[in-house]
This record gives structure tokens, C-alpha cells and sequence, in this order.
């Protein structure tokens, strides 16, 4: 072979040979980091467990109630948060208090980043109170209990704030979402607005070929295996379990991408996977009496949504008694709390929106387009947008009229008119929605529900043979020490405890790891074989989605075909043929004070002054845009400041403005053809009054269209000079109208 062949073979294989070793020196030493990251973990993890009161907040918090120390004792705490340095705290604004969920994590998640919805609620000046628990239940404790608990932790924040602009605004996460509308339910009187941030209120719900956890319950043949781990606990139900639920829902982030994540970018990535592991990891334990209450009402019972659980005292939870405004926060990416389970319940509680209206709710909903279940709490991007939106025009929800809205949110930028009157990044408007908007996100078949209905069936029959044949001998068999080894022996458990420095074979790492990171050499991005590791990375993730993909279609072919089967449904009592509904009828009672309602209402509408006449009047014309925007609830609020004398409370202005709603909706001409008697005479004085509504009726854009036709009715009503714009004889109030 001449020398200039050899030349031009030796010229790309030297390449690539060197590209090889340099590969091969940094794939040894990410790998050797990477084990000490897992050695850093496993560390944390025994550290985080050895505390009694374990959380991963990232704030300063001062106890405020010791839950442990009430007469009837659990194991949730109130603290309040302290403020960080350069946060000012206006005291006369309404509290915030953020519920952790207890589903087998610690607590903390909704304070676990500075933008979070702690953060961003004290950015917005409000004081901040967090309602969180100990790794351990009280003996005796219950949900009920708890529920009494929390009651009493809103009434001391209550307390602390007695000059406070409105009552606390409660924010639920996850499982603390349903526990907070429950108590919602049984003490309205103790709410402001609530925050239900991916919460299973509807657990039945869903679609076909989508979220395959809610089939779970009916393939294990029901909760008899919640109340047989219970008991294999002594008594305790071991969270591990509940995380190891979430955790197989997404294999290949369990199994690959969640490491590979870390191991590919081992230089940047360790420490936001190690904060992140520290609340993973934490895991807690429930009574077997909470759990079962859990699986049995809501999971596979379904009764939340059909007003069925019932207190040891007798009263039924009726979702339909909260009256304080509701904001359901969801997303389509969130496989563990869908849409559907998310705000299918509304369906369950009224008829249309009318009947919303008729129970004084007002409900605002907004559906992420992507998120997952654990993102919307602990997103930043959420946190700077949603929850920062929602806390800084928390009192604009809180005045709207009821009704079904959904919350929408478009970026400011230049072109954005009034962007003075914006309070964030986003303008956040409230679009007026039918419950035909909630059905077109998709949900169960008179055929699913008939399914489900069997598999509660069947679950209470298997619950109540183990119960009877089984449990006895079993509560005697294990013991608190067997309980405990068999919790310490938990495959989540294990995998944190092997990696630490506690196990013999990890005690070199560390010191490798040190002498690795004096001589880092990181591979160059455009290195072929790391190019060739990034492929064989997404082929891995595509075997495992495949893999998941197989089995949640056949775990849902399984549950169709046999809770489907109309020979199991006829044996289990339920009419194959039926049709069967959730959604409760009215009650005579609350027709009756419904009619009283109204009847007062009626004879009001005359009655009054300037304030009534204003209100009416923006209510009127606002309503024909089917919106609420923030810029002009802010410019309301600046017209309200400026008349001396005319400043109301929160709660004033909030009845206010439902009575003049109320009264429009009503009886429209007979509440439009009453403003001029409750106008001053003085013309300049009203003159002044319209042309406040003009600013605050234009500081969302020019007022076109309906609108312009409804505003210059009333110039006509107020005897001044529209201004330009159109006039009408006739233009009926509809709460509900879209302008062209």
C-alpha cells in the first residue's frame, strides 16, 4: 500500500479513535459522578426520614397550631410563613393558606420553590399560612378528624387578620383538593376563594385509550388489597405504596429518563435532581381507617361527586353548598388528575349554568395544555403564570357574578391596551362557559357508568369477605416489628438506602467523585458517540412507552369487557339497559329559599342609589363581551378610590354586585327602566359618573359592537350624551352574549 493511501485510512480512523477515547473518558467519569449523586441521595433521604418533622419548604415558618395538641389530636400543624427579605406583606389583604396533599409524600410541594404558590401569593402582598403533617398519623385519626382539625387551623388565621380584606383563600393540592372541598361544603362560612390545583373530584372520569389509573380499582378486584396492606401494616397503610402507583404510570421516566437525565448532564443537573428527590423520597404513612375512607368514597365509590359520603354525624357532603368562588386548575398532560376527573363533578352538581347561578356558585376553570400532574404545582413556569394570576386578581374572582367561566391568559406586549392596569406579565380574563363546554372535553357513557357501578359492587362484596374470613386472622399474625421490617424492606425504600454511604461497596465513591471533579473532561457535543448514547436513549424511552402503551390499552380491554359484561351487571343487581345518572335534582328546600330569594330580589330593584345604578349599568353593558378582564376590574377599583367616601369592602361591593346581577338577569327592562329614579339630579354629576364607566368600560379596548349599542342605552337612561357611540330601544340582558 503506498504511503499516501495509508495516509487517507489513517487520517478518519485516527479521528475516530480519538473521538472513542475521549467518549470513553468522559462516559467513566459522568458514570462515577453519577454514583455519587445516587450517594448524595441515599444520604439526604436518611437524613430527611430521621427528622421528626421532615419538609422541603423553602421558606422560614413560624408555628402557629400544633395539631397534635387538640382535643382531638392529628397529625397536621399550622405554621405561617415568614416572609423572605424584600417581601412586604400588606396585613389588610386576605390571607393565603396552602393544604399539602397526603398521598405518600412529605409536605412542602406547594412551597418548594421561591416561584411557587406561596411565592407568588406573597409577591402579591398577601400573608401566607401552610397547613402540613408529620411523617406519622395520630392513633384514632380520620379524615373527619382532620377535616375538624383544619377548621380550626382557618379559624385561627381567621383571627390573625381581623382587618383582612376578604376570607382566606385556600389552595388544595392534589388530594388536599378534594379535602378542602369537603370541608368547604360542611363550613362555607370559613372560605374566600379556593384554589383546586389537579384534584380528583370525579375519579370515574375519563376517556377512552386515555388514563388507564382510574381502571385500577375494579382490575384488583376492589379495596379488599387497600384494607389487607393496612393490615399487613399493623394498622398503617404505607405511602410507598401510593408513590409506586404514580411512579408506574410512567415507566420510562421511572426506569431511564429520570436518571439519563442526570447521568447526560451530570455537570448541571445534580443538584435540581436532588432537590427534587428529597420531597420524592419522603414518604409518609396513613391510618388504615384514612386510606380506606380515601379508596372507598372517592377512588372506586365515586360518591364525592354524588353527594354521597356522609359524616359520622349524618350530613351528606353537597359539593353544591360551597358558596365561595372556585378555581379548578387541570391540564390535558396530566395522566394521574385528567380534565375530566378534574371538573366532571360540575356536571354531577347542576343541571346547566342557570343552576349554578341559582346555588350563588361561581366556578372558574383553566386547562394547561401540557403540563403533568406534579408540574402544576411545582412548575416555575405555572407558578410565574397561573398562580402568580390567580393570586394577583385573586379579588377579582371573588366579585364575579356567578357563574361557569374559564380563565384564559394572553401574554402583554406593546401592543396591549392599558398594559398600565396589568398587574403581571399576562392579562387574565374570565370567559362566560356553558356545561356543554365541560362535556366537550369528553367523559363516561350511560355503558361506562354502568361499568363502575359494577366494580364498586363487586369491591364492597370483596371487602366484605376479606373482612369477615381473613382480616381477623391476619391482625393477629403481624405484628408492629414485622410491619415496620416490611416497610423498611419497600423497593423505593431499598433503592435509596443501597446508594448511600451507609452500604459498604459506596464508601470509595466519594473520594473518586472528588479527584474526578479536580480533573473534569467533559466530551465535545458534536463527539459521534455521544451522539450514538443520545439515540440509544430515546430508542430506550420508545421500548418503554410501547410497553406502557400495551398495557394500559389491555388493562382497559380487560376492565370494558368484564365489568361491560351485562350477565355480571344483572348479577350484580344493576339493569344492563339502564341509563343511570349522577346528577341530583334540586332540593325542595333550597327551591323554597331559592323563590324567597328571588321574590326579595324583585321587590329591591327600585330601591337604592348611585352605586346601584352604576353597577347595573356596568353589569349591563359589560355582559355583552361574555367576559371579565382584569384591566377592567383594576380600573373600577381606581374609580372607587377616587370617590371619597364612596370606598365599600370587598364583601360590600361582592353582594353589591350579585344583586344588581341577580336583578338584571331577572327582570332586564324592569331593572334598566328603574336607573334614572336611582340617579342624582345633578346632570354634571352624572355626566362625571358615565364617563367613569366609559374609562373602565374601555380599558380592556374600544368599545364596539353590542357594547357600543348597550352603552349608548344607557347615556340615554343617564340623560347625558353618549359620545359617539350606538343607541337601541331594546337590548335585553344576557349574561352569557358573545359581541361580534
Amino acid at each position: 500500500m503506498s504511503k499516501e493511501a495509508s495516509n487517507l485510512l489513517g487520517g478518519p480512523m485516527s479521528g475516530l479513535v480519538a473521538s472513542a477515547v475521549e467518549y470513553m473518558v468522559d462516559a467513566g467519569q459522568r458514570s462515577m459522578l453519577f454514583l455519587d449523586v445516587m450517594r448524595q441521595r441515599g444520604d439526604q433521604y436518611r437524613e430527611h426520614v430521621a427528622q421528626t418533622a421532615p419538609h422541603v419548604l423553602q421558606y422560614a415558618a413560624e408555628l402557629i397550631i400544633d395539631g397534635r395538641d387538640l382535643n382531638e389530636p392529628v397529625n397536621y400543624a399550622l405554621v405561617r410563613i415568614v416572609p423572605p427579605a424584600g417581601v412586604e406583606i400588606d396585613f389588610e389583604r386576605r390571607p393565603f393558606i396552602v393544604v399539602d396533599p397526603r398521598a405518600g409524600h412529605g409536605p412542602g410541594i406547594g412551597g418548594f420553590k421561591a416561584d411557587s404558590e406561596i411565592g407568588v401569593a406573597m409577591k402579591a402582598g398577601h400573608p401566607c399560612y401552610f397547613i402540613g403533617f408529620l411523617p406519622e398519623p395520630m392513633p384514632g385519626q380520620t379524615i373527619e378528624r382532620i377535616a375538624r382539625a383544619e377548621a380550626q387551623f382557618i379559624e385561627k388565621v381567621i383571627a390573625l387578620h381581623p382587618k383582612a380584606d376578604g376570607k382566606p383563600c385556600v389552595i388544595g393540592n392534589c388530594q388536599a383538593g378534594w379535602a378542602v372541598m369537603i370541608l368547604a361544603s360542611l363550613r362555607p362560612e370559613l372560605f374566600g376563594p379556593l384554589i383546586i390545583a389537579g384534584a380528583p373530584l370525579a375519579y370515574w372520569e375519563g376517556v377512552h385509550g386515555k388514563y388507564p389509573m382510574r381502571y385500577s380499582g375494579g382490575l384488583m378486584g376492589g379495596s379488599w388489597l387497600t384494607a389487607m396492606t393496612s393490615d399487613l401494616g399493623a394498622g398503617k397503610f404505607d405511602g410507598a405504596w401510593l408513590v409506586q402507583n404514580f411512579e408506574n404510570q410512567n415507566p420510562s421516566n421511572t426506569l431511564w429518563t429520570k436518571q439519563y437525565n442526570v447521568y447526560s448532564n451530570i455537570d448541571t443537573e445534580a443538584d435540581r435532581y436532588l432537590e427534587f428527590e428529597r420531597w420524592w423520597g419522603g414518604h409518609v404513612n396513613l391510618n388504615a381507617e384514612e386510606i380506606q375512607f380515601i379508596v372507598d368514597e372517592l377512588f372506586i365509590g365515586n360518591n364525592l361527586a354524588a353527594g354521597k359520603v356522609e359524616m359520622s354525624d349524618g350530613r351528606k357532603v353537597d359539593l353544591r353548598n360551597i358558596r365561595s368562588p372556585i378555581l379548578v386548575f387541570c391540564s390535558e398532560g396530566d395522566n394521574v388528575t385528567p380534565p375530566q376527573q378534574a371538573l366532571n363533578w360540575i356536571l354531577d352538581c347542576y343541571a346547566d349554568v342557570d343552576e349554578i347561578r341559582a346555588y350563588g356558585q361561581t366556578i372558574v376553570y383553566t386547562v394547561h395544555q401540557s403540563i403533568g400532574h406534579l408540574g402544576i404545582f411545582v412548575s416555575g413556569g405555572v407558578a410565574k403564570k397561573e398562580h402568580t394570576e390567580f393570586s394577583s386578581n385573586i379579588d377579582l374572582i371573588d366579585v364575579l357574578p356567578p357563574g361557569l367561566y374559564e380563565a384564559t391568559f394572553e401574554a402583554k406586549g406593546e401592543a396591549t391596551a392599558s398594559a398600565d392596569l396589568v398587574v403581571g406579565q399576562w392579562v387574565m380574563r374570565c370567559e362566560a362557559r356553558t356545561l356543554d363546554d365541560i362535556r366537550a372535553m369528553g367523559g363516561n357513557s350511560p355503558e361506562d357508568e354502568r361499568r363502575f357501578a359494577a366494580a364498586k359492587r363487586v369491591s364492597e362484596m370483596n371487602l366484605a369477605a376479606y373482612r369477615k374470613y381473613v382480616q381477623p386472622w391476619l391482625k393477629n399474625a403481624v405484628t408492629p416489628q414485622m410491619a415496620e421490617m416490611m416497610r423498611n424492606l419497600h423497593p423505593l425504600r431499598l433503592q435509596y438506602e443501597a446508594f448511600s454511604s451507609k452500604s459498604p461497596w459506596m464508601s470509595w465513591v466519594k473520594s473518586a467523585a472528588d479527584s474526578i471533579e479536580d480533573n473534569r473532561k467533559p466530551v465535545s457535543k458534536d463527539n459521534p458517540f455521544l451522539a450514538f448514547q443520545e439515540q440509544m436513549g430515546k430508542q430506550i424511552v420508545h421500548a418503554l412507552d410501547g410497553w406502557r402503551d400495551a398495557q394500559e390499552a389491555l388493562s382497559e380491554a380487560m376492565f370494558l369487557n368484564i365489568y361491560g359484561s351485562p350477565e355480571l351487571q344483572a348479577a350484580l343487581g344493576i339493569d344492563p339497559k339502564s341509563e343511570p345518572s349522577r346528577r341530583r335534582e334540586m332540593s325542595a328546600e333550597h327551591r323554597a329559599m331559592l323563590d324567597k330569594k328571588i321574590a326579595e330580589l324583585r321587590s329591591r330593584i327600585a330601591v337604592g342609589g348611585l352605586r346601584e345604578a352604576t353597577l347595573r349599568s356596568l353589569l349591563y353593558v359589560g355582559s355583552a363581551r361574555g367576559m371579565v378582564d382584569e384591566r377592567s376590574i383594576e380600573a373600577l377599583r381606581q374609580v372607587r378610590r377616587d370617590q371619597a367616601g364612596a370606598q365599600l369592602t370587598l364583601s360590600e361591593f361582592k353582594t353589591l354586585v350579585r344583586e344588581q346581577f341577580f336583578m338584571l338577569l331577572l327582570d332586564p327592562e324592569g331593572a334598566l327602566a328603574a336607573i334614572p329614579a336611582l340617579l342624582p339630579a345633578d346632570h354634571n354629576q352624572k355626566q362625571a359618573i358615565f364617563a367613569a364607566m366609559r374609562e373602565v368600560l374601555s380599558a380592556s379596548g374600544e368599545i364596539t359592537g353590542e357594547r357600543a349599542v348597550r352603552l349608548g342605552r344607557i347615556a340615554g337612561l343617564f340623560g347625558v350624551e353618549a359620545g359617539g357611540v350606538g343607541t337601541s330601544n331594546v337590548t335585553h340582558f344576557d349574561p352569557e352574549a358573545r359581541a361580534s
